[in-house]
């Protein structure tokens, strides 16, 4: 007699399996490895991905994972003890390794990320070997320690831990609270990178400046992106205060590249530039955008550089937030150059235009699918979705947009939904797998004061909630240039991007 279904053990259900796995980790290391197969279409991976998969050797892959599961052991990037105490010891008893390299530090609230790839993809066309820090990962925790445009290999990932462990644990003995994970991360970055060795860092702060775990170096060039309200409860409730606690990366005699700014938080830099007779450059004085045209795959723009005037550069890149963080990222690799300071001339425009050109930027307004088309962005707080939402508008021209949203609890959910309100069409709330997610009810009740009832989806499990998103974008012949945008998270983004074949 054959066996009833009923009677059979229910068959695993990957996307459970994954997200029980992750629950001891900790949240900036929670990331999705595997995606459930329940998703239409799914697109093979892109050509030249810098987002790096699980190691394919099972004992390598072992290996990073005992790694990530000792680092998980510490105070996660959400918890901190305000002081560079601790950072500063770990540097100490491993020789300084920060020392060995000139650096470009980038601070501000958003554009952090691009803007040191677009910077790192300078110095790496005029043939300097980069080491790039950035924070958070969008898939895989390698991502943050990059040589030469790369994440590190697992297996150097791996190595340089173990390198570091035994001074880390000596410091752990000596001071009243152990390192952090972000604190051991930044140690191994100025590690590997002296051990490479490179010829110039480009380091992005995690949060703030002055405390920030990555402020022991002393960094030639200082690039301040644009200052909003985020990490309120920690940096300020204006953008003057958050500025004061970010400024503290400019240091002795250096070049600040000053993206356009509240003019609050401008006052505090500029404040702070004099006191330690730094040079300020300053968008839309001596530097910016002279002019931008949306073109096939990103825009067409015309940079006014520190030395002149740069045009024809396609940036690959969608979006008026992505063109001024060129023009940053411009100035401020002019500025590691002496370029308008001691040197009056100009970069060679065509590895410029060459540079910009291989620029990439993972979650970023990235497409991951098409027919619907599905684009992923990591906005997490108001200024960021609004920036979003203005490229999505401009160079996509959806008929209908539908929102997957996916945020922390800790951020301005209700700013985060109102600036995206005017673009979706319909909204499906859900939550990823960390426990810094908000709870997707708790969401959706935010969202149905935002949206009204009738326009907002409840989803908890994220495959099911951009499944339900591509549905709801194809269900009508008339909307054939529909399309779905992931955003609310970086956490988010990431294991969506692996949920549709990316990882």
């Amino acid at each position: 007699m054959s066996e009833h279904p009923a009677d059979r053990p229910a068959e695993p259900d990957p996307f459970d399996e994954i997200v029980g796995a992750e629950t001891d980790r900790d949240p900036d290391l929670a990331v999705i490895e595997a995606g459930s197969r329940t998703l239409r279409a799914q697109s093979g991976s892109p050509q030249g991905d810098t987002v790096p998969a699980r190691p394919a050797d099972p004992e390598v892959d072992r290996a990073l994972r005992a790694v990530e599961a000792d680092l998980a052991t510490r105070w996660g990037e959400t918890k901190l003890e305000p002081s560079v105490t601790r950072i500063a010891a770990l540097m100490d008893v491993l020789g300084e390794p920060q020392r060995a390299y000139p650096s470009i530090h980038i601070t501000g609230t958003n554009g952090k990320t691009s803007t040191a790839r677009m910077i790192e993809a300078l110095l790496s066309a005029f043939d300097l070997r980069t080491g790039r820090y950035t924070s958070p990962h969008v898939q895989s925790i390698t991502e943050r320690i990059s040589l030469d445009g790369a994440p590190i290999d697992p297996e150097r990932f791996i190595a340089t831990y173990e390198d570091v462990k035994p001074y880390v644990e000596m410091v752990d003995a000596s001071q009243e609270f152990r390192l952090s994970f972000f604190e051991v991360l930044t140690g191994m970055a100025y590690a590997a990178f002296a051990d490479a060795p490179v010829d110039v860092a480009v380091v992005e702060v995690g949060m703030g400046g002055t405390w920030d775990a990555t402020n022991v170096i002393d960094a030639s060039v200082a690039v301040i992106t644009p200052i909003a309200l985020d990490h309120t409860d920690r940096l300020g409730s204006t953008p003057g205060e958050i500025a004061a606690e970010k400024s503290g990366v400019i240091k002795q005699d250096a070049t600040v590249i000053l993206a356009q700014q509240p003019v609050d938080a401008a006052q505090v830099m500029l404040k702070k530039a004099v006191e330690v007779d730094a040079t300020v450059a300053r968008e839309g004085m001596e530097f910016g955008v002279v002019s931008r045209e949306v073109a096939v795959g990103g825009q067409l723009l015309t940079l006014r550089g520190l030395g002149g005037e740069y045009g024809e550069i396609f940036l690959p890149l969608y979006g008026a937030h992505q063109a001024h963080n060129a023009a940053v990222a411009l100035a401020a690799v002019e500025a590691f150059f002496g370029i308008g300071a001691d040197h009056a001339r100009t970069l060679d425009a065509d590895t410029v235009r060459k540079a910009f050109a291989a620029v990439t930027s993972p979650g970023r307004l990235e497409v991951v699918r098409r027919s619907p088309t599905v684009v992923l962005d990591a906005a997490h707080n108001p200024a960021g979705a609004r920036a979003a939402a203005e490229a999505v508008t401009e160079a996509f021209g959806f008929s209908r947009l539908i929102g997957v949203v996916g945020a922390s609890g800790d951020k301005d959910v209700r700013g985060l939904l109102e600036a995206f309100e005017p673009i979706f069409a319909e909204v499906v709330v859900t939550q990823n797998s960390t426990a810094r997610s908000m709870d997707a009810d708790t969401l959706a009740a935010i969202a149905v004061e935002v949206f009204g009832d009738e326009r907002v989806v409840v989803e908890p499990r994220l495959d099911e909630a951009v499944e339900a998103a591509i549905t709801l974008a194809e269900e009508e012949a008339e909307y054939a240039g529909a399309g779905v945008l992931v955003t609310g998270s970086v956490i988010t983004v990431g294991e969506a991007r692996l949920l549709l074949g990316r990882g």
